[in-house]
């Protein structure tokens, strides 16, 4: 096992998660209920925030996300990056569950329910649209929230941020050949600008801005004044996550209040698909000997998704009002608290995965 895990793994042993943290669920129930109330009573400052965005990326839900990871990657000393090339089955298997399995194993199980299992309870001309929007969904691996869902899983941040770098620059060029296939199109129009301006957006300003703070923080008090400033801070990535979903069902409430049915059944397959995704990939690390501090943030980007372009591509494919655009909607919707409880399971079974990984194949690093 790397320092770096090492160092990672005492924290886990000996770090707790404080009140606020430890009921961060209910705190998360309690937003989306505010929002979707917020939104369906006072719809007018909704539709206002709604309506700045730049590419379809909206700039207040950015700005909470740059609030989010700051304070996370204020924490990375990338002159260590060097060590993530020893975590090398780990990036293996989070590349291979995000763009060999994923995609496709949602459109199998859009097939299976919403155009099979639950065709007779939805409207028949949105079935469609909805697979749609799950696929856009599943062929999008989440950038911004797996450094909150690292961090409370105490995951390798080196490889973190180089797993989600690797997957932006991925993305760039697989999303519109899987989403294409999958659609059974032959062309399919995926707005770019928004793309491009999403992975700026969520990955080079904020390490930027992280990277020159941590330079000047050391520079002006040395190593005591960075762990200070990083304790001030822990508090804001959940505020921000709390206030973002306030937004985001805000900007929905409507549609989800309207069609309560659909909601539930969009989201059998999500779920399975987060379960089925993030089990998968915690099993091939331990299969492969890859330390935990690895294994539980390449599980847990393996089954989450980049919601913020997934809705946004949907809204300027399909429409705002589509059945597509709502399916990646009900993904925002369970994304929080089904990502808390993959969490809560791969903190819980640190030992079980610890124990099972033979001393003959256990990653020497």
């Amino acid at each position: 096992m790397s320092s770096q895990c090492e160092i990672t793994a005492k924290r886990a042993s000996s770090t707790k998660l404080g009140g606020f943290e430890r009921y961060l669920t209910a705190w998360v129930f309690l937003c989306i209920v505010a929002g979707i109330a917020l939104g369906h009573w006072f719809p007018m400052p909704f539709q206002f925030l709604g309506r700045l965005e730049v590419a379809q990326v909206n700039l207040p839900v950015a700005i909470l996300i740059w609030m989010m990871i700051v304070p996370m990657l204020l924490k990375i000393d990338f002159g260590a990056l060097h060590h993530v090339k020893e975590h090398w089955k780990g990036v293996g298997v989070t590349l291979f569950v995000n763009w060999a399995v994923k995609p496709f194993s949602m459109a199998l199980l859009g097939w299976i329910f919403i155009r099979s299992m639950f065709a007779d309870w939805l409207p028949p001309e949105q079935i469609d649209s909805y697979i749609a929007g799950l696929i856009l969904l599943a062929a999008a691996p989440c950038t911004a929230m797996v450094f909150v869902w690292s961090n409370l899983s105490n995951g390798e941040p080196h490889f973190t941020l180089t797993q989600v770098a690797l997957n932006d620059t991925i993305m760039i060029f697989a999303f519109a050949p899987i989403v294409g296939l999958l659609l059974g199109l032959s062309a399919i129009t995926v707005p770019w600008d928004t793309l491009f301006l999403s992975v700026v957006l969520y990955i080079v300003i904020p390490v930027s801005v992280a990277q020159l703070w941590r330079r000047w923080l050391l520079r002006s008090g040395g190593e005591a004044t960075l762990q200070r400033t990083l304790q001030r801070l822990s508090p804001i990535s959940l505020l921000a996550l709390l206030t973002t979903l306030v937004l985001l069902f805000g900007f929905q409430g409507e549609q989800i209040l309207t069609q309560p049915l659909v909601i539930v059944l969009l989201a059998v397959p999500i779920l399975i698909q987060v379960y089925f995704n993030s089990g998968l990939a915690y099993l091939l690390n331990r299969k492969l000997g890859v330390a935990h501090c690895v294994a539980g943030p390449s599980a847990l980007i393996g089954a989450s998704n980049f919601f913020e372009l997934a809705v946004a591509t949907a809204i300027v494919i399909f429409g705002f009002d589509s059945g597509a655009a709502l399916a990646t909607v009900v993904g925002v919707l369970i994304e929080v608290p089904v990502m808390l409880s993959v969490v809560n399971i791969v903190n819980r079974s640190r030992g079980w995965y610890e124990a099972g990984i033979p001393i003959s194949i256990r990653e020497t690093q």
